[in-house]
């Protein structure tokens, strides 16, 4: 027997590249094992049996063992049902998998962001609104790490209204606007956009637009300052992230 072996685990693949001559170096996202390393051998050869199936943002069910940083792919099932992702659904997905590796160390398994993850690739392939679809992706990911902002009352504890207008940064909860210019680190929005996105609901245009300033301060304050999204940066140079 193998050690460390595990038979037919439902996962993604995030990212892949060539390792040695034929291999590739996979990372993948699992419900019971979280971000996990592969190696699939011989892969790239051309009459490879697993060439065709490993292809991102198709569920696979994936069978490996070793007990090292890197296992070894013994096999793969393609579970089909999700159209492949084309134009600007595929960025957008290429998206989701660069925050998850940015925002995920390995072998940490978290079931709930494997549901996150599966039901925004679902999404997107049905042709979901794709700005809806990334606003309630980055917020539920947020929550899902314990990180979790404060949308329902402000920092003296009184309950968020519609009607204001609330001045808000990582790690605090949102402050009263008294008229003040953001400062650097800050995002000032609506009570209405703050209670919108408890529920969940980015249908707006106005919360998506102040909902998109506040995550990006909160995935960029969990990535660190200095650090830059090649997807997001395609995506708003051929279709802005907010519409």
């Amino acid at each position: 027997m193998n050690p460390g072996k595990i038979d037919r685990q439902p996962a993604y693949i995030l990212h892949a590249r060539p390792y040695r001559e034929t291999s590739l170096l996979l990372e993948v996202l699992t419900p019971d094992h979280g971000r996990l390393g592969l190696v699939a051998r011989g892969a790239r050869r051309p009459r490879a049996e697993l060439r065709g199936l490993l292809l991102p943002f198709q569920p696979l069910n994936l069978s490996w063992f070793g007990k090292n940083e890197v296992r070894t792919l013994h096999a793969a099932d393609w579970q089909g049902g999700v159209r492949q992702l084309a134009g600007r659904g595929l960025i957008c997905g290429f998206y989701l998998n660069e925050l998850l590796m940015r925002l995920l160390v390995r072998e940490d398994p978290q079931i709930e962001i494997w549901r996150i993850y599966d039901r925004a690739v679902r999404g997107l392939a049905e042709g979901a609104p794709a700005a809806e679809l990334l606003r309630r992706f980055e917020l539920d990911l947020i929550r899902a790490l314990g990180y979790a902002p404060e949308l329902e009352r402000d920092s003296g504890g009184a309950v968020v209204t519609a009607d204001r207008f609330y001045l808000c940064r990582p790690g605090h909860a949102p402050e009263p606007d008294h008229g003040l210019e953001p400062l650097a680190g800050q995002a000032l929005l609506s009570g209405s956009t703050l209670l919108a996105m408890q529920e969940g609901d980015f249908s707006t245009e106005l919360t998506r637009r102040e909902a998109r300033a506040l995550l990006r301060l909160l995935l960029e304050d969990l990535m660190g300052p200095e650090a830059r999204l090649a997807t997001r940066e395609l995506l708003q140079t051929l279709a802005p992230l907010a519409e």
